[in-house]
């Protein structure tokens, strides 16, 4: 399993968004310039974030994006199953994808059961709020902040 640009990008923006958390929305282009990202490319990702209501968009003067819950609300695994599709490492246990035919004699399923047991565990238990802290200890303070 390999995240995408996509996935990253989108935990990129909710992590700037959950370091500067408040009432005020942040502009996409001080996002994108901190962040080093095309503007062009976030825009497409905040759409998804917005239309799944993790996000809210504002436009216009004073516009741009906040959270739309506290960021101890939200997984990583939740932001990267929305950007991803799903986390599974093999296509057999892809929810999309039919059980292989030979699933009920397979002696290696139960080994991308567990690791995708262990992956989803471990995205779904750590917080946004979590990586904020991260993040801002990194940087000594947030406004220096740059995943």
């Amino acid at each position: 399993m390999i995240i995408s640009s996509k996935g990253r990008y989108a935990l990129r923006v909710m992590v700037y968004l959950a370091v500067h958390h408040s009432d005020d929305y942040i502009p996409l282009k001080e996002i994108s310039d901190k962040e080093e990202l095309s503007k062009k490319y976030l825009e497409t990702i905040t759409r998804m974030l917005s239309k799944a209501n993790l996000i809210e968009a504002a436009s216009g003067h004073g516009g741009g994006y906040r959270l739309t819950r506290k960021p101890e609300d939200y997984s990583v695994g939740e932001i990267l199953k929305l950007t991803e599709g799903t986390l599974a490492p093999v296509t057999c246990l892809n929810e999309e994808t039919l059980m292989c035919e030979h699933s009920s004699s397979c002696y290696t399923l139960p080994i991308w059961q567990g690791l995708a047991d262990v992956i989803n565990n471990y995205l779904d238990n750590m917080t946004l709020a979590d990586v904020a802290a991260t993040a801002i200890d990194k940087a000594g303070n947030k406004t220096a902040y740059n995943a």
